[in-house]
C-alpha cells in the first residue's frame, strides 16, 4: 500500500520517540485530512501508546466536504482528482507527502478556491446592426478561509515557499497567480 518495507523502517525511530516532535509540529493548527476519522483514530491510538493526550486540533474532513458537495458520488482521493482534473499520475502508492500535495489541490476545489473555468470573460451581444460589447463582472467573492491572515504570516509563508524550489506545489501556485 505505501511501499515501505521492514528493512527500510528498521533504523527509523518508533512513533513514541518522535511523538512530541510531531505534536510540536502540529501545534494548534487546523488539520485538513481526507477521511479524518480513520487517520485521527490511528494517530490518537499511537499518541495514547506514547503516553500523550489525543489530538484536539480542529479537523476539516475532505471526505465529508466532498459528500456534501457531490452527494452519491465516489469521494476517494483518486475519484476527486479525476472529477476536478487534478493530475495524480505520480500516485502509485499511498505516500504522505504526495497525498498531502494532491489533497491541497482537491481541498481548494472543494471550497471553490481554484476554479480556472470561472474566469471572467468578455461576451458580445449583437442586436440588429449594432454590436454591443459587454463585460460580465462578478462581485468579488469573499475569502473562502474563515480566518484572517496577518502580513507577518504572509511574509513567513513567502519566505518558506522560496526555500521549497520551483517544483513545489506552492511555487506552482505562486507562478499561476502571477500570470
Amino acid at each position: 500500500m505505501h511501499g515501505l518495507s521492514d528493512e527500510f523502517l528498521a533504523d527509523k525511530p518508533l512513533f513514541g520517540a518522535v511523538a512530541q516532535d510531531f505534536l510540536d509540529f502540529l501545534g494548534d493548527a487546523r488539520l485538513i485530512i481526507h477521511n479524518a476519522s480513520f487517520d485521527i483514530g490511528f494517530l490518537n491510538a499511537e499518541l495514547e501508546r506514547a503516553g500523550r493526550r489525543p489530538l484536539t486540533n480542529e479537523v476539516i474532513d475532505t471526505v465529508m466536504l466532498a459528500r456534501d458537495k457531490h452527494p452519491g458520488a465516489r469521494v476517494s482521493l483518486d475519484a476527486l482528482c479525476k472529477h476536478y482534473g487534478i493530475d495524480n499520475s505520480r500516485r502509485t502508492l499511498h505516500g504522505a507527502l504526495l497525498d498531502s500535495e494532491i489533497l491541497a489541490e482537491v481541498y481548494l476545489e472543494l471550497i471553490g478556491g481554484k476554479q480556472v473555468s470561472l474566469a471572467l470573460v468578455a461576451e458580445t451581444r449583437v442586436s440588429g446592426a449594432d454590436a454591443i460589447a459587454t463585460r460580465a463582472i462578478a462581485p468579488r467573492r469573499p475569502s473562502p478561509l474563515p480566518w484572517r491572515i496577518s502580513e507577518g504570516e504572509i511574509a513567513a509563508h513567502e519566505t518558506l515557499v522560496a526555500t521549497l524550489g520551483a517544483q513545489s506545489i506552492w511555487a506552482q501556485y505562486v507562478a499561476e497567480a502571477a500570470e
